[in-house]
């Protein structure tokens, strides 16, 4: 596993969805009984926050600075619609997603997080790009909406690092890819296709 860990740090509703369709998340406020999740811890543990244009512009729009969390922390933004920031502390990215998580994890630093939509949650996941999930399972169930993962077909197995159940019902899931296990599954699903697994050269 990289030392530095790209982690999904979220909240879902008990359904699986991070938003309703037009992107309300008013289901989110809570009474402050249960502190603050753990947020403060985790914000300490990053440097860099990866975002979706459509969460990026819609928390711009709730009145977060068009420079993201600022001060010591690096913000990008993955869109097809290419511009450039004028807002230090926050570039705009249309590269290739793997090329980036290699520069990513090259580059000395904290942990990353990877702040969301479902699209660039997907995107990421895809080319291996994802190491932690942290997942904060709010008791209530919305029905439909944005699905925490945009859908398609992923065999992609966890494995669970920790839980926390806090005093208002939310609970919290710690997992973290099992590259072993998602090889594992490559190989088998490659024997059963009939086609050739090749494996990576050591250098």
């Amino acid at each position: 596993m990289p030392d530095r860990q790209i982690v999904v740090y979220i909240a879902t509703s008990a359904d699986g969805y991070i938003a309703r369709a037009d992107g309300d998340v008013s289901w989110l406020d809570r009474p402050r009984t249960a502190g603050d999740y753990g947020m403060a811890a985790f914000y300490r543990s990053i440097d860099t926050v990866l975002w979706g244009r459509t969460t990026y512009d819609e928390a711009v729009k709730r009145g977060m600075s068009a420079g993201g969390f600022g001060g010591r922390v690096r913000n990008y933004v993955f869109t097809h619609r290419p511009r450039r920031s004028r807002a230090p502390g926050t570039e705009f990215v249309t590269g290739d997603i793997s090329e980036f998580v290699k520069r990513l994890r090259a580059e000395p630093g904290r942990n990353v997080w990877m702040m969301g939509g479902s699209r660039i949650i997907a995107s990421f996941l895809d080319v291996d790009g994802i190491d932690e999930l942290i997942i904060h399972v709010i008791p209530v169930l919305i029905g439909a909406g944005i699905p925490l993962i945009a859908p398609r077909h992923r065999d992609v197995p966890l494995r669970l690092r920790g839980t926390r159940r806090y005093r208002d019902g939310v609970v919290r899931l710690h997992y973290e890819i099992d590259r072993h296990a998602r090889r594992s599954a490559v190989k088998r699903t490659l024997r059963r296709s009939g086609k050739p697994h090749r494996r990576k050269k050591r250098s």
